[in-house]
């Protein structure tokens, strides 16, 4: 009997292996289901909607945008990393995606583990912004008027363990200065509540609020990047603004559940990269606030993990604990 399931089993592999092979090059055969762990209109939506339509002209099949918003992009993850793994339902995966790894006890995934990570899409600093009416012209001043007077300011985030909340919590630290954190379901609407006066100022994401800045909506005082953002060249830099040595950046990616065929992850990992060679992709995403940034899964897959390590030390400087 075991002579018997032996040679079976080494009939039938190769098949398997011929199946398996031919079912990756036949890929895709039918839609995609691209996730977004934030609501529609934000960023990070805007920048899929972009390259999810590239990715279906290129791969010949829809790819379909599904927004899944909430706990911060945990219930999108945690979606996707119990969809099947066979290249059909993906995940925009982001530098929050990393963070909450470290914010919360129990995100309901595992980042390095559950997913399979295929490339960079984009990168974007963020932009300190203030209601133009505020009467505030600098990040110093900022920051003298939340030492005076503290927790009586108060800031938007796009959620808990978003770069804006970390960020905007580290330079408070790094300033002496204390504000009260108002979370909201993205960026956009973090951005939205600073223009609305309902909270002070915002480290918000520069593709978001720059329309609001160039409309006057908003007021800018620094930049987080390593240097000034070419679309708002007269806005200092957090360095400049006298915080030395804190620079802060979001990024965003494509992911798939972890056991995606290798030749299907490395189908998509072409593919993306075709599609953000394009100049009219690259244009139409550049014209958000942000810079292409193409990157291998290994690469990819290092820079998330590079995202845990800098929110561990992040929260240790602002002392915060996981949720």
């Amino acid at each position: 009997m075991n002579i018997a399931r032996t040679l079976t089993a080494i009939l039938v592999a190769p098949l398997a292996s011929l199946s398996l092979s031919a079912s990756a090059q036949d890929y895709p055969t039918r839609p995609i289901r691209w996730v977004v762990p934030y609501l529609a209109g934000t960023a990070p939506d805007n920048t899929v909607r972009i390259v999810a339509e590239a990715m279906g002209n290129l791969l010949k099949q829809p790819v379909v945008v599904d927004n899944k918003g909430g706990a911060a992009g945990n219930l999108g993850a945690q979606l996707v990393a119990r969809a099947p793994a066979d290249g059909y339902t993906w995940i925009y995966s982001a530098a929050p995606m990393a963070a909450n790894m470290r914010m919360y006890k129990k995100p309901g995934f595992d980042t390095m583990k559950d997913f399979t990570h295929v490339g960079r899409i984009a990168i974007s600093d963020l932009t300190v912004v203030v209601h133009p009416d505020a009467g505030i012209k600098n990040l110093q001043g900022l920051m003298e008027r939340a030492k005076k007077e503290p927790g009586k300011l108060s800031y938007a985030s796009g959620g808990i363990g978003s770069p804006a909340h970390m960020g905007a919590e580290l330079m408070l630290s790094l300033s002496g200065a204390q504000a009260l954190h108002v979370p909201y379901k993205g960026a956009s609407e973090s951005t939205t509540a600073v223009i609305g006066k309902q909270v002070d100022f915002a480290l918000a994401i520069s593709s978001v609020a720059l329309p609001h800045i160039k409309a006057g909506r908003l007021q800018a005082l620094a930049v987080s990047g390593p240097q000034r953002n070419a679309r708002q060249p007269n806005t200092p830099t957090l360095a400049e603004s006298g915080l030395s040595g804190l620079q802060l950046t979001s990024f965003g990616g494509l992911s798939v559940p972890a056991g995606t065929p290798a030749p299907v992850v490395k189908r998509l990992s072409e593919a993306l990269n075709q599609v953000l060679a394009m100049p009219e992709v690259r244009t139409r995403l550049e014209a958000q606030g942000g810079s292409v940034a193409p990157a291998s899964p290994e690469e990819y897959r290092d820079a998330l993990q590079a995202e845990m390590a800098l929110t561990e030390r992040m929260m240790k400087s602002a002392k915060l604990e996981a949720q």
